[in-house]
């Protein structure tokens, strides 16, 4: 059973009791992200996660990891376009502490000068990963320029010669900005007593002021630019990523995009792992996936390959794609898809951590907890005229960008 409450301050608080299990979930999820900078602080968001694991007021950074280690929680965080979250998994009878060191750290961090000089070397290295991975180059640097002069386009790590001017002050009037009532969610999972975690939950929380006094400024809805996009790279395989103009994750044809992107490119069984991996040996790996975001999104096509199979490859994924607008997809694809789908739904709503996940990002991104019967029965709706309009409608060739990393010929 799901409950929902708000603190005296304005914070959603879901509490979903699993007394089946022996663990507990906690999480606190921030509408904030890289899509909420500018060009003068992009990458702050980032930098905020790392820094609340740097020491506060009563913890320094090991006393953290060492009273987290002590309960056995399992803690971490990531900053994405659109959020931030910090989240632990522990034993149900530990969760108490979990909350009151996670609590800590957002409302008592030192922001330490010299901990965040430390840190952004630790951040610049942390981008110069993400340029030594191609797979991870060819998506961001495509959606960069897709987006081009809009925050939902900024690197979420930022750029190294921003990250390295980025202030303490600024630190702290992004948190004071965004770190509020209104802006948060905190979502707990599996098993514990909830009355008493609810009072502990605002006591540790309930001093987070509700909302801001600086006025935000508002971002136009991010354009679709069509680029193609060439970066040199001394590797052995071409990296490839092709995108089209596709839905937010508030449309009504999500559920039409799941079954069409597994269909496509998101399964072992799908038309580009079979026909261009197993069937013609062209590439390593192939796969397609959606990027959806509140007012956007993209739906891409990865593929990395030899160099010299570039054209074969293109040629062939173009020649699939044209095929699924003309005759969408048969009955059988259809109705395996949908089992896929249902079966990871199920499976994946199963266990602390991914209720916690699954009701923090639903009552984050639409206000309100989504239910596993909601989803599957949206799933089952979909028919297959459904798939080919999709096509249709999103699927222009015409109009695709596309990015290559590697060695190009």
């Amino acid at each position: 059973m799901t409950s929902i409450t708000k603190l005296s301050n304005g914070i959603t608080v879901v509490m979903e009791k699993m007394p089946y299990l022996k663990s507990a979930s906690f999480g606190v999820w921030v509408r904030v992200g890289s899509a909420n900078e500018d060009e003068s602080n992009n990458g702050i968001a980032h930098m905020i996660e790392h820094m609340m694991f740097k020491g506060t007021k009563n913890r320094s950074a090991k006393q953290i990891a060492d009273e987290m280690s002590r309960i056995g929680g399992n803690m971490n965080a990531f900053t994405s376009k659109e959020c931030t979250s910090y989240y632990v998994t522990t034993l149900g009878e530990h969760l108490p502490m979990a909350i009151k060191i996670i609590a800590d750290m957002l409302n008592n961090s030192l922001i330490d000068e010299k901990a965040l000089k430390k840190e952004k070397s630790v951040i610049i290295e942390e981008i110069d990963m993400y340029q030594d991975s191609p797979e991870d180059l060819v998506h961001e640097i495509l959606q960069q320029r897709i987006w081009r002069g809009h925050p939902l386009g900024y690197m979420i790590s930022g750029k190294k010669k921003i990250v390295r001017k980025v202030s303490r002050e600024q630190i702290i009037d992004f948190m004071n900005t965004y770190y509020t009532g209104e802006n948060i969610v905190i979502s707990i999972a599996g098993n514990f007593n909830e009355n008493e975690i609810l009072a502990l939950v605002e006591e540790e929380f309930g001093a987070v002021k509700s909302k801001t006094t600086v006025k935000i400024m508002s971002t136009d809805k991010p354009s679709y630019h069509k680029v193609t996009i060439k970066k040199e790279k001394d590797i052995e395989q071409l990296h490839v990523n092709i995108a089209f103009n596709g839905i937010s994750y508030l449309s009504d044809e999500r559920f039409t995009l799941s079954i069409f992107n597994t269909v496509l490119g998101g399964s072992i069984n799908s038309r580009l792992f079979q026909k261009i991996r197993e069937d013609a040996g062209l590439t390593y790996a192939i796969y397609s996936y959606g990027s959806s975001y509140k007012d956007t999104g993209l739906f891409h096509i990865y593929a990395a390959m030899n160099p010299n199979q570039k054209d074969a490859v293109i040629n062939k994924i173009y020649n699939i794609v044209k095929s699924l607008k003309k005759n969408g997809i048969t009955e059988d694809e259809l109705t395996m898809a949908k089992e896929q789908i249902k079966t990871e739904l199920i499976l994946g709503n199963e266990g602390a951590r991914n209720r916690m996940n699954s009701n923090g990002k639903s009552m984050l991104n639409r206000g309100r907890v989504v239910s596993l019967d909601e989803l599957t029965e949206g799933i089952d709706k979909v028919g297959l005229d459904d798939i080919r309009d999709f096509a249709n409608k999103y699927m222009d060739l015409s109009n695709s960008s596309i990015s290559f990393v590697g060695n190009i010929k």
